[in-house]
């Protein structure tokens, strides 16, 4: 099942499978998220997420990455079960 990373609860994996974008503030934002290891293949975990919901926490590539909403939105992850 594919959902955005947004979307995750707590604990959550799943493997890139998709980077959106639109726009070129999107293209920026894809462009910021490839250059951290947000690529296709990478495996993700949800870890934290703020108590407003925004930022969420990630493990990806043996690392913490912070993200905004608006940038995990962009992130379509294949849920593992």
């Amino acid at each position: 099942m594919q959902k955005k990373l947004c979307d995750f609860a707590i604990g959550e994996t799943g493997k890139v499978t998709n980077v959106l974008s639109s726009g070129a503030e999107g293209v920026k934002i894809r462009r910021r998220l490839f250059d951290m290891g947000v690529t296709p293949g990478a495996s993700v975990t949800l870890k934290k997420r703020a108590p407003l919901g925004d930022p969420i926490e990630i493990t990806l590539r043996g690392y913490q990455l912070t993200l905004r909403k608006k940038e995990a939105k962009m992130v379509v992850v294949e849920v593992e079960q």
